[in-house]
């Protein structure tokens, strides 16, 4: 293709901005940091949104300003914006072109006692900064054995609401009108939702379908990632299985399981149709589809 056509297809990549909506602990900074070491040589900017105390739902001014910053700041396109925000839909606000939504989510109580053990121990990503519950060494199951906040199954609330956007009700722990929002947005709004424990199978998809953002990305997390990008929480301790029995009683974790259970489906789904399995290791299909038949002929 070359000509005015290729001009626009060029001009439509550049004009491109994804939102990775991060959920805490679920390898978002080792994803972010792929972002970072491939945007210089993809030629594109990476911003974070860096809200006050982590809040995931912005003042409605602020979201106007956001959704203004994201369509208008054309020095800072193409651009890829992440932060630990929730779900806003852009339509709302009367823009025409929405941004790109990516995510990633983690299975519900795994991402749980990576959090625990994370305020209280850091990780290895910055080990020399203070944690909010630092000094207090008490385990996981000791928390949950003896009925602890910061263990309970509400903390389990936090994937479907970050899916689920900005409305009330998102946030209204246990509600089923969330779960089938978050669903809803994740199947309509988000062009790619990965799991952590399948994390280089999503970059895989994301520079084969994305290129003009990621391409590079799966050598680089191949032959770097693994080692260097990964962040692990330390002095993490895995629940023993009554613990996590005792979790899995709870409405809170069958809903956000279901919804990581429906996620997971889902990217499953879209990567079966993407690859094919040779000797152990996937390799992204070739285009599938051309086109004939065309009418009127061209002289």
């Amino acid at each position: 293709m070359d000509g005015p056509r290729q001009d626009a297809a060029l001009d439509e990549e550049d004009d491109m901005v994804i939102i990775y909506n991060r959920v805490p602990k679920t390898a978002s900074t080792s994803f972010t940091n792929i972002a970072y070491d491939l945007c210089a040589k993809n030629k594109y900017h990476v911003l974070h949104i860096n809200t006050t105390k982590n809040n995931p739902v912005m003042s409605l001014q602020d979201q106007v300003r956001f959704v203004k910053n994201i369509t208008s700041w054309k020095e800072m396109k193409p651009g890829f914006y992440h932060g630990h925000i929730s779900y806003l839909d852009f339509a709302k606000f009367g823009v025409k072109k929405k941004p790109i939504y990516i995510n990633v989510i983690r299975d519900p109580i795994e991402r749980l006692v990576s959090y625990y053990y994370f305020l209280r121990f850091g990780d290895d990503y910055r080990p020399g900064l203070r944690r909010r519950k630092q000094g207090d060494k008490k385990t996981f199951d000791e928390c949950v054995a003896e009925g602890g906040s910061d263990c309970a199954p509400e903390k389990l609330w936090l994937q479907i609401p970050f899916f689920c956007g900005h409305s009330s009700e998102c946030w209204n722990v246990g509600s089923r009108w969330a779960m089938d929002q978050a669903k809803y947005n994740l199947i309509n709004e988000y062009f790619l939702v990965g799991v952590t424990e399948e994390l280089e199978d999503f970059i895989m998809l994301l520079e084969a379908a994305l290129p003009r953002f990621f391409r590079g990305a799966t050598d680089l997390y191949r032959t770097v990632g693994k080692k260097s990008h990964l962040r692990k929480t330390t002095e993490k301790k895995l629940p023993t299985k009554q613990t996590i029995a005792k979790l899995q009683q709870s409405d809170i974790w069958k809903m956000e399981n279901e919804f990581y259970e429906f996620a997971l489906e889902q990217f499953q789904f879209i990567r079966a149709h993407a690859v094919r399995e040779k000797d152990g290791d996937l390799y992204i299909l070739a285009q599938n589809f051309f086109y004939e038949k065309i009418y009127p002929k061209s002289n």
